[in-house]
């Protein structure tokens, strides 16, 4: 499976929210975080675009420690 082109900003949050992740706050950019089990937590930004380039999907997820598959798993259920 390929990673989507252009993702709809709305599917790319909920596949997301299956690592984890929760918005905390949203204007420009959607800036998101993670509650890591060991207490630490992990941040992550991306534009608040209505659709997500491919290129940078692929850097949400490296952001992120998100496998490709996996996210790729997530966002078809989304």
């Amino acid at each position: 499976m390929r990673f989507p082109r252009d993702a709809p900003l709305h599917r790319v949050i909920r596949a997301l929210a299956a690592f984890g992740f929760r918005v905390v706050r949203a204007g420009n950019h959607i800036a998101m975080e993670r509650a890591n089990a060991d207490g630490s937590r992990t941040p992550l930004t991306m534009p608040n675009h209505e659709v997500i380039k491919g290129s940078t999907l692929r850097a949400i997820c490296t952001q992120a420690g998100i496998d490709r598959d996996a996210f790729l798993e997530a966002y078809e259920v989304a």
